[in-house]
């Protein structure tokens, strides 16, 4: 398992997505059923009508918890993570957000604050929609209004996903069963074969942080998940074998 500096895998897909151009949303090979991204191409072509983009470097701040939501992002390529907590004390991993994602759509539909603070984790591209843009667009597609109110609910699930890790999961083999589960369905692509894989991008300092537990724990359990067969790590991707395992953990 690679330890806390950041392995040769995810460097090299760092530099593989800084040179990637900002694709059209119809030609874009992230879209994903059921994300805000995979809306029929004329009201995607009516969304990038009032959408710019933009780059971020890796370790980049997009926005902090507390400011006034006045845009929401749509991610094109690169992984952000999603903390809460105040910066002068310990800050909690809420989620990773891949492709697809769409970040802070609950504070723009209720005019209020980012509930979250969003960093990058490799080079990333987005897809800015000011607030007023996104109200305007929405109003005139129905099927934006539609997939809107779906990553809502998205955001919910993730939300109860969370809170079921922390406070159900009795042991820490179980908390981290339940966050590799997670990832592999939030960021994760599935196999022929059927199993997951997703990108390293977490310390395990930061899985630790998401799991309740110590860092020294997180290398010792997954190294245990490793030589069961019910994991792999190579190249920076973590395949997940054998997701029923780890369900039945939980």
């Amino acid at each position: 398992m690679a330890n806390d500096e950041a392995p040769a895998g995810i460097l090299k897909r760092q530099r593989s997505a800084a040179r990637q151009g900002p694709l059209g949303c119809a030609a874009c090979g992230s879209r994903r059923p059921g994300w805000f991204c995979s809306l029929g191409n004329s009201v995607l072509a009516d969304l990038e009508l009032v959408t710019s983009t933009i780059s971020l470097p890796a370790q980049a701040s997009l926005f902090t918890q507390g400011e006034d939501a006045r845009c929401l992002y749509l991610i094109c390529n690169g992984y952000l993570k999603l903390t809460t907590g105040r910066p002068q004390d310990r800050q909690m991993i809420v989620r990773v957000a891949g492709p697809g994602s769409m970040l802070g759509l609950y504070a723009v539909l209720s005019h209020g604050v980012y509930e979250v603070s969003a960093e990058s984790l490799t080079p990333a591209q987005l897809r800015p929609v000011e607030r007023d843009r996104f109200l305007n667009f929405l109003r005139s597609h129905k099927e934006a209004q539609m997939r809107a109110v779906q990553c809502i609910c998205q955001e919910y699930r993730f939300a109860l996903q969370d809170a079921c890790r922390i406070a159900l999961a009795e042991t820490v083999a179980a908390r981290l069963a339940r966050l590799l589960l997670e990832l592999s369905h939030q960021i994760g692509e599935q196999t022929d074969s059927g199993a997951f894989h997703f990108p390293l991008l977490l310390t395990h300092e930061e899985m630790a942080s998401m799991a309740c537990t110590t860092r020294e724990t997180v290398t010792r359990t997954l190294g245990q998940f490793r030589k069961e067969g019910w994991i792999s790590i190579e190249d920076s991707q973590v395949t997940v074998n054998a997701a029923d395992h780890l369900q039945a953990l939980i």
